[in-house]
């Protein structure tokens, strides 16, 4: 699938999640009432699993289950169900008071409404993602939790709208593998974080030994599975990128030989 295509079919999906979620008021969590039901059942696996729309043993490896309930209680229910993640990166980032921090497809708002608590009034929290949707459904989760110190961004992980050197922190939460260029996401995140600054991220990573068609045997690309990286392409491409302090470790299975991992690096210091 080409590269333009595959990120149209990303976009058409997550807008699909987002007006699910802002249709439902809840956010598809098991209930055919919600936008489930038959029609859900005709989607293939690997697109239930990441968008979590029907509760079961899915949630324990994708969605807000990876939140725990004292993160989850104090936010808006449209941004904790809009959720679609792997894994919890605010666990990784160690967010500090008076940071900037970029969440790179932010949904929801989930993590940036999160980071945007941790950071305090003297930080900011930037959210970016591509899907119109979603932006409208994060603005709406913003403004009903009160956040002041928080932005949505239309735009594209390759090509990100902020200027050089003005963040400290970037977080994503299951998007990178989501993208069909992803040196250009390294080399992106890599421009915008001043020297010494973080990169934490949950993203879904394959074993050395599965070959690109076995990873899509194991699920569909927009289902987080086909376009994950290797965890050696993975170090390898944030190296390549400038980066230090590499670390990806797996956390849990979410396919065979597939796993959610956190991975870190570090922008260097001159």
């Amino acid at each position: 699938m080409a590269t333009d295509e595959l990120k149209e079919h990303v976009r058409s999906r997550y807008a699909a999640a987002a007006r699910r979620v802002s249709d439902s008021g809840c956010g598809c969590r098991g209930s055919d009432s919600c936008g489930c039901g038959a029609a859900a059942e005709t989607e293939p696996k690997a697109l239930k699993v990441v968008e979590s729309c029907c509760g079961g043993d899915e949630t324990e490896r994708f969605g807000p289950g990876l939140y725990d309930a004292a993160q989850r209680g104090d936010l808006p229910i449209g941004a904790v169900e809009a959720s679609l993640g792997c894994g919890n990166p605010l666990a990784v980032a160690e967010l500090r008071e008076g940071e900037t921090v970029l969440d790179l497809g932010s949904g929801g708002g989930i993590d940036v409404l999160l980071s945007a608590k941790r950071v305090g009034p003297t930080g900011r929290a930037y959210g970016l993602d591509m899907t119109d949707e979603m932006l409208e459904l994060a603005r709406r989760n913003a403004a009903q939790a009160g956040a002041t110190n928080v932005e949505f961004v239309k735009g594209e992980i390759e090509d990100i709208p902020l200027p050089d050197a003005s963040v400290d922190v970037v977080i994503s939460n299951c998007v990178i593998n989501l993208s069909g260029d992803k040196p250009a996401v390294f080399a992106e995140v890599f421009r915008t974080l001043r020297p010494g600054g973080r990169f934490g991220v949950s993203d879904v990573v394959a074993e050395d030994q599965l070959s690109a068609e076995q990873r899509a045997e194991r699920g569909e690309w927009v289902g987080c599975i086909a376009g994950a990286l290797s965890i050696s392409e993975y170090r390898d491409g944030l190296a390549a990128a400038g980066f230090g302090d590499i670390d990806v470790s797996p956390t849990h299975q979410v396919a065979e030989g597939m796993h959610s991992a956190i991975v870190r690096a570090t922008k260097p210091v001159g």
